[in-house]
């Protein structure tokens, strides 16, 4: 019971559907696929800028280490 069956996600698709029409669905999958290939690029082009300048681009999951001259002082 706690699990959706098929007929509960077509109901659904129908119900969206019905309440935004094709068109705009159709709109905003093509926004979201030209967001997902911009930020793909940009990230790429930071890559190659990184590489280019002789730095070692960022890995996923690595943290990021600056030294204590450069950290913005907090005000009390």
């Amino acid at each position: 019971m706690g699990t959706w069956s098929i007929w509960h996600w077509l109901i659904l698709l129908l119900i969206v559907l019905a309440v935004f029409g094709t068109k705009k669905l159709v709109n905003a999958g093509s926004d979201l696929g030209a967001a997902v290939r911009n930020f793909k690029k940009a990230m790429h082009e930071g890559e190659q800028e990184a590489k280019a300048a002789g730095e070692k681009p960022a890995i996923e999951g690595q943290a990021t280490v600056v030294p204590e001259a450069e950290k913005p002082q907090q005000k009390v």
